[in-house]
């Protein structure tokens, strides 16, 4: 596939203009949730934990829960740590 980028566009990109096009379809392709953290750090060829760091800094959460949902895993983890006497 070939990817045009304006010039003007080009001077402003810390990498070479393919790379930091694919940078960006892969970021909104997590951000979207249509590819898992794993193959999004496989796409862009780097560890999962410098892939998440990446993330953060694009403002990508780690995790994206409702408070409802929030209040479940909560209260999972309290059950939980109840059963094992923690």
């Amino acid at each position: 596939m070939t990817l045009y980028i304006a010039e003007a566009i080009a001077e402003f990109l810390p990498t070479p203009p393919d790379a930091a096009a694919s940078e960006l379809i892969v970021l909104e392709l997590y951000r979207q949730r249509r590819i898992s953290r794993g193959k999004a750090a496989e796409l862009l060829g780097e560890s999962l934990a410098n892939f998440l760091e990446r993330a953060a800094h694009a403002d990508i959460p780690y995790f994206e829960l409702t408070s409802d949902e929030l209040r479940e895993e909560i209260e999972s983890a309290e059950d939980f740590a109840s059963a094992r006497c923690l």
